[in-house]
């Protein structure tokens, strides 16, 4: 739901030949990705704008966070994911003729910038692409990104694609004493100024004040868990 906004400026303002090359691996589960990635697919061909399905390749992905399992957002496997899915989109233009490359992921209040901006200069520098570090946050398209949610009822995404987001943000939704996050199954976006009062600056920099403590305590709780568990399974032998 972040790039219908960007995708428009490009090809309205700027007159770029723009190609969308969806490549996801993180996104869990494999319901919530087709979902996902079949809004963007219809929305382009609306467009007229050429979409390219990439490789869903979980077990890639999975194999890159060993380790990382309970970093907090915009920490380290967030760098993982980037750079994963930024080196496979500059291949893809390297190897198909394109001269730059961008990320939707620089429009989202949710996403570090200057985390995301490296991880795109990394990836084009090994192609001599350039990486367009447009401001795609400005107030007029983060507008216009919720008046086109709205006017499309797109699937309001409420996490941001891996498990392990998932399992966070359903850790901290239980404590709030919220329903938890179903995938695919999702409200839709309605209405443009209450959509954006959910995403305020104001509620982020809240949530991303608290994320070390609040991924400390869940790496405690599971810790928890697993000794419980070892020492189930080894009472039973």
């Amino acid at each position: 739901d972040e790039w219908y906004a960007m995708i428009e400026e490009m090809v309205e303002k700027q007159d770029a030949d723009v190609t969308i090359f969806f490549y996801n691996p993180n996104i869990h589960p494999r319901a919530e990705y087709e979902l996902r990635k079949r809004e963007n697919e219809e929305y382009a061909r609306r467009l007229g704008v050429p979409f390219v399905d990439g490789d869903y390749d979980p077990d890639e992905w999975y194999k890159r966070a060993r380790g990382m399992e309970f970093s907090p957002e915009r920490g380290s496997r967030c760098t993982m994911c980037f750079d994963m899915r930024m080196d496979r989109t500059a291949l893809y233009a390297h190897e198909w003729g394109f001269s730059h490359i961008a990320t939707t992921n620089s429009t989202s209040r949710w996403k570090d910038e200057q985390q995301v901006d490296d991880s795109g200069r990394r990836a084009a520098a090994k192609y001599d692409l350039t990486y367009m570090d447009d401001d795609w946050k400005t107030d007029v398209m983060t507008a216009r990104k919720y008046e086109i949610n709205a006017q499309q009822s797109f699937y309001k995404q409420e996490y941001c694609g891996c498990s392990f987001s998932l399992r966070d943000n359903n850790f901290h939704r239980a404590k709030e004493g919220l329903d938890p996050i179903k995938p695919a199954q999702g409200d839709v976006y309605s209405d443009p100024l209450a959509d954006a009062a959910e995403e305020s600056p104001e509620v982020v920099d809240a949530f991303f004040r608290d994320a070390p403590a609040f991924s400390e305590e869940l790496r405690g709780v599971y810790k928890t868990r697993r000794r419980a568990r070892d020492a189930s399974v080894s009472g039973n032998n």
